[in-house]
């Protein structure tokens, strides 16, 4: 596996903590939608959901690391700018996830105006009654406006691919699945342990280091 793809699924499983705090009310909603169905019926419903979000995930990393190709072949950019821009972000997405300096939760105001759009499309999904409406409503769910997404987005325009953004995401999508789908199924401990103080402390202290190795070895390349 290539190794930027284990980091942004690390990231999304290291990130759990903002996920439950961002998502957690959207997922309880969307689980409650689903009504008094069978066990298994729920369950397909629920898997539903997230395949949905990881489509629109791995659909939005393939449009922005194609737009990124376009760029850098188009213009002669050097892709390495691109790759000290996505180490900065996780770097402040460290600081965000510590809960140390919250500037990064500001980029999430750029997706809000979209967010308005997209938002009202619900309506047409709910009640959910068919793995079909719960695809629908959980692609909806993957535009949330979300500064852990955005800065994964950094790692899919510095991939300057298609294949590769969209892969990208598509492994944070899949790091961030054992928080979501314990707050479905209500595993209070799970929950518990993503939101200790400690554990998002040591988290955002990992991401900080690894985009600072990131930024150096960037940096180095491009003085070189």
């Amino acid at each position: 596996m290539n190794f930027d793809y284990l980091s942004a699924f690390v990231v999304g499983l290291l990130g759990a903590g903002h996920c439950l705090g961002m998502c957690g009310g959207i997922t309880g909603m969307l689980t409650n939608a689903i009504g008094e169905n069978a066990r298994v019926q729920r369950l397909k419903l629920v898997f539903s959901y997230h395949i949905g979000r990881l489509f629109s995930y791995t659909l939005i990393g393939a449009i922005v690391g194609f737009s990124s190709s376009l760029a850098v072949k188009g213009t002669g950019f050097n892709g390495l700018y691109l790759h000290i821009l996505s180490a900065i972000f996780l770097i402040l997405l460290g600081f965000y996830i510590a809960q140390w300096w919250q500037v990064i939760g500001k980029v999430e105001l750029i997706g809000k105006k979209l967010w308005q759009y997209i938002s009202p499309l619900a309506k047409h999904f709910i009640p959910v009654n068919s793995p079909t409406q719960a695809l629908g409503l959980g692609a909806l769910w993957g535009w949330l406006p979300c500064g852990l997404v955005y800065s994964m987005l950094t790692w899919a325009l510095a991939s300057g691919s298609a294949t590769k953004g969209a892969l990208t995401l598509l492994f944070f999508g899949l790091g961030t699945l054992p928080a979501l789908l314990s707050m479905s199924y209500g595993v209070h401990y799970v929950q518990s342990l993503m939101r200790n103080q400690i554990l998002r402390k040591c988290t955002g202290l990992l991401m900080i280091v690894y985009g600072i190795y990131t930024l150096l070895i960037a940096s180095n390349k491009l003085i070189n």
